[in-house]
This record gives structure tokens, sequence and C-alpha cells, in this order.
């Protein structure tokens, strides 16, 4: 498992990875873009090194809606947490998860859960 020295990136991360395993995360551009077209989504999380083709097809339209937009770590530290390849873009669809992981990426919430 990759880990990462930034205490805000691991704890994003370790949200991150409950969510997607209670099936509240959709990951990758199609599934988010999906999601967010039927207004599912409360957040996306987006990869440090996102790709042109994840940020035009799942930013822009998150950003038009709406949706907040959370910045991540890296796309392989992302995946690598959920067990799949590196992850451009991740759905939060549960709105106490997207707060928690807010709350996180800012460095509000307590570092230990």
């Amino acid at each position: 498992m990759a880990r990462t020295p930034d205490p805000r990136a691991e704890r994003l991360l370790r949200l991150l990875g409950l969510g997607y395993r209670a099936r509240q995360v959709v990951v990758g551009v199609e599934q988010v873009r999906s999601a967010l077209k039927a207004g599912k989504v409360a957040c996306v999380v987006v990869a440090a090194d996102v790709s042109p083709r994840a940020e035009e097809k799942v930013v822009r339209l998150a950003a038009g809606r709406g949706v907040p937009l959370l910045p991540g770590p890296s796309a392989e530290a992302i995946g690598a947490r959920l067990g799949r390849p590196g992850v451009m873009v991740a759905g939060v669809l549960d709105r106490a998860l997207a707060h928690g992981l807010a709350d996180a990426s800012r460095g509000d919430a307590p570092l230990e859960a």
C-alpha cells in the first residue's frame, strides 16, 4: 500500500477507502461522469496528477453542476488505497462522507479517526 507523508492526505485516503468499501464512492472518469449527470455526487476527489482527459470530462462537469472539487494525492496513491490501478477522479455519493473528506483536505478534522 502506498504511504503518503502528509497526514491530511493520509486521512483523506483512509476516509475514501472506507467509503469505497461501503459502496459510497465511484471511481473512474465514466462512472463519475454518469453519477454527476444523475445528480448523485456530493463531491469529487481529484488526483494531484489528473490527466487532461479526466480534467476535461469530469472536473468541468462537476464545476458546472456546483459539485465541490477536493484536491487529492497522486492517482497512484488513491488507486493503491482502493486496490485499483491509478485513480484520477473519485465521486463521493454520501454527503456526510463528503463533509468529512472536505474537513480532512482542509486539515480541520483531527488526524486520527
